[in-house]
């Protein structure tokens, strides 16, 4: 057992490291594929690497403070008495608690793993995690300036509201915690029947001052932990961007089907954070339809590169398969569903 402990941190570090290999190897072979500038591909890379991450830190610093907060001043009793006890009703209100918690998808996958560890059902904060990079004050005004009060708009919030809550109730459905997430996520102990346990210790309140010094301490660590996976997500979300022609893409655009999947893929490769992006869509207005707009605008901040990387770390990999496949799929049928069938 000790032995075993002992290999993981090695075997992590060469992940990591292997990670980073992939993606300067990539780009060396399209340096050389194409003839271009080494320079000039390093510096594009370099571009858009720090405009990504940039753009995303400040965002994960938010969710890994709120996250700290929730540590040190929410008990397991409080998340108890706030959560509906249908398992229905409850994952139907994790959609909307992106408006007490406005964080996007870098900051939303901390404050979700702490949510877990103070008993939050697993399909409420799997659809809390799909749902609040979109449902959320500070993306609703972005959108309405951008697109003002229409189609886009409302139609942006009901797919994520449905995509959301039909992803976190497969879940309610059909999976248990244990399954599902990294032990580290259940803060577990074993139960006389073998299964996972959450243990929630009940401790008392601690006081303003302390309880800050307890949330900072802790959203620092926090921050440094899921900060790696934000920088491999955004290295690989910048080699994505250099490689592909976004020329391409653009010339897809005007099918119903393939619009809609065009724009899923620039979604998910441009990884721009959900409080952006909806002034990111407008330069695709007139070029690309209603359908994959609106695709682009609720799978992205759903699922893009950043955030699968940083899914990892509270979820376990088939789960995170499943959380790129379902919101895949059903953004995908709606969005073709509404270039087929309504004139937006």
């Amino acid at each position: 057992m000790q032995a075993n402990q002992e290999v993981k941190p090695i075997l992590r570090r060469m992940i990591w490291w292997l990670i980073g290999l992939v993606v300067v190897g990539v780009l060396f072979a399209a340096v050389l594929g194409t003839g271009q500038d080494a320079g000039m591909v390093l510096s594009i890379f370099s571009t858009r690497f720090l405009g990504i991450f940039i753009e995303a830190v400040p965002f994960l610093l938010l969710g890994t403070l709120v996250s700290g907060l929730l540590e040190a001043f929410v008990s397991h009793d409080d998340i108890a008495r706030l959560t509906p006890r249908n398992p229905i009703l409850a994952t139907i209100a994790g959609a909307f608690m992106g408006f007490a918690f406005p964080v996007c998808e870098c900051g939303v996958v901390p404050v979700v793993r702490r949510l877990y560890s103070k008993g939050l059902p697993m399909s409420v904060g799997v659809t809390f995690l799909l749902a609040a990079p979109v449902m959320n004050p500070v993306v609703f005004i972005s959108t309405y300036i951008a697109f003002g009060l229409g189609p886009v708009l409302i139609g942006r919030f009901v797919i994520t509201a449905i995509v959301a809550i039909g992803v976190g109730l497969v879940f309610a459905l059909g999976a248990r915690p244990q399954e599902v997430l990294q032990p580290h996520s259940l803060m577990p102990v074993m139960g006389g029947s073998g299964d996972v346990i959450p243990l929630y210790a009940k401790t008392k309140r601690p006081s303003l001052l302390v309880g800050l010094r307890q949330a900072l301490d802790m959203a620092g660590d926090e921050f440094f932990e899921m900060g790696r996976y934000l920088i491999v997500g955004s290295l690989l979300a910048a080699a994505m961007q250099t490689l592909v022609s976004q020329d391409v893409l653009l010339a897809l655009g005007r099918g119903p089907v393939v619009s809609v999947m065009v724009m899923q893929i620039v979604a998910f490769v441009l990884s721009v954070c959900s409080t952006v992006d909806a002034f990111l869509a407008l330069a695709f207005v007139g070029t690309f339809t209603t359908g994959s707009i609106l695709a682009f605008l609720t799978f992205g901040p759903m699922v893009d590169i950043k955030s699968t990387l940083m899914f990892l770390g509270v979820f376990k990999r088939r789960t995170v398969f499943y959380l790129i496949v379902l919101p895949m799929l059903m953004t995908l049928l709606i969005g073709i569903w509404l270039n087929l069938n309504v004139v937006l």
